[in-house]
């Protein structure tokens, strides 16, 4: 055997496969090349992916050409949203349509019209009226008429509502800087600074209380509306709330005293408020004290409870400001509100673990036996408190309560006043005998004791 050809020939062949391994690895990566092009879009083929784009970076502060074409486009989109809206003329013409092709027989003085009549108007009222005369918004209003028909108000109500929205959908935005669909408490402000002199019912306001009143409107759409304290609320959420109909209802001007006066955003009510952070505010130096703010309401909480708000809430060399003031009130005469309940129980929950144990409820009622004994009452057992705020709460946990505990039994309100106020702790052993004397003044019953 002649060793020496072998060889040759072994190492022939194995230049050809590396050869052809390495064929393979060119031809690879062209293909890759090619299909990956493709996909980019940088090659128009038969096949191409194009992915449209997503994601849009915001300019930077130093941008300011980019930032200026920014909020340009934004408000010619706002311009161009507001007129596709209907305005008051094109109303009266949609209005006199649905009242010239309603459909007999009355229901009672009600016109109605069916749907043959419902389409005919929809082709006459116009191409910005196109949205409203479907079969889906038919189908919504259509009740129990034996006809098929639906009401001519209760639609044009609709239409109204509809656009009133989008029209303040489109206020709102006009002050959202970022134009991310959210307003910071700088941009609320501004919007209802801007809105004061639109409102009748704020004409008698003074000018030097305008950033107070402003603060105190503000204060109740963040205090509700951003539970995590971001700093910012949905435009979405401040629609779907009633807080922008309260503040809008000051556009009559004969809004009742009654009405003025369960309106947070009323005059009297913006007054009453300041009024009463004034003469809580005994040194006049604008900021309350513990002490100070232990005289709000009928001075009936107590001062374990008052320790807690010092603790948890923003002060400034231990007093508070109006603001923080006002977040107080507001959980306090609202405390059958989620927000309300979740602002009292992270002051109870003094050992922060998301749940009230019978420890918490003891520290608490404590100081309620305390000032019973003040007022020469025999002290009531907190083993007998402690069963029935479990009796009225039923939590999941036989052994401590949660906040969704809380929200859930419908109690919170009651069971937070028992723990944090001497004259809702009276309230509630009383509540019999209120029953049965259904005109007594329950703020008195501290003077029963």
């Amino acid at each position: 055997m002649d060793w020496k050809k072998s060889l040759a020939d072994k190492l022939k062949q194995d230049n050809k496969v590396r050869r052809g391994e390495q064929e393979m690895k060119e031809d690879e990566m062209m293909l890759f090349t090619k299909f990956y092009t493709e996909w980019k879009g940088g090659s128009k083929g038969p096949n191409s992916v194009n992915i449209p784009r997503f994601y849009y970076r915001l300019p930077a502060d130093d941008e300011v050409l980019q930032q200026k074409l920014r909020e340009e486009s934004r408000a010619v989109f706002l311009q161009r949203k507001s007129r596709e809206l209907l305005d008051n003329e094109e109303l009266q013409n949609l209005w006199f349509l649905l009242d010239k092709h309603q459909s007999p027989p009355l229901f009672g003085e009600e016109a109605m019209i069916n749907y043959e009549n419902f389409q005919t108007v929809g082709e006459k009222a116009g191409i910005k009226c196109k949205s409203f005369f479907t079969s889906k918004v038919f189908g919504k209003l259509i009740h129990n008429d034996p006809y098929g028909r639906i009401s001519i108000m209760q639609f044009f109500n609709y239409v109204m509502r509809k656009v009133w929205l989008h029209q303040t959908r489109i206020g709102l935005s006009l002050y959202d800087v970022a134009g991310q669909g959210y307003l910071r408490e700088s941009d609320l402000e501004n919007y209802i600074l801007e809105l004061i002199p639109t409102l009748p019912q704020l004409d008698g306001l003074e000018k030097s209380f305008y950033s107070f009143y402003v603060c105190t409107a503000v204060r109740k759409f963040f205090f509700f509306l951003d539970p995590l304290r971001t700093g910012k609320i949905k435009i979405q959420d401040i629609l779907a709330c009633s807080f922008l109909d309260d503040l809008l209802e000051l556009r009559d001007e004969e809004l009742s005293k009654e009405s003025q006066e369960s309106n947070w955003f009323s005059a009297p009510s913006a007054l009453r408020v300041y009024g009463q952070y004034l003469n809580l505010d005994k040194d006049h130096n604008g900021m309350l004290s513990k002490e100070e703010l232990s005289r709000y309401g009928t001075g009936t909480l107590t001062s374990v409870f008052l320790d807690r708000v010092f603790q948890e809430c923003l002060t400034y060399d231990g007093e508070m400001d109006y603001k923080t003031y006002l977040d107080f009130v507001l959980a306090l005469e609202n405390r059958k509100e989620p927000a309300a309940l979740q602002y009292i129980f992270k002051l109870l929950d003094i050992e922060n673990k998301g749940c009230l144990n019978v420890f918490s409820l003891n520290y608490f009622f404590r100081a309620i036996q305390e000032q019973v004994k003040v007022h020469g009452q025999e002290p009531v057992s907190f083993q007998d408190v402690k069963d029935e705020i479990f009796d009225m709460v039923k939590p999941k946990d036989p052994l401590s309560i949660t906040l969704q505990d809380l929200i859930q039994s419908s109690q919170g309100d009651t069971v937070c006043s028992i723990l944090i106020d001497l004259n809702g702790f009276w309230t509630y052993e009383n509540r019999e005998v209120l029953v049965a004397n259904d005109g007594e003044n329950p703020a008195d019953i501290d003077d029963m004791s």
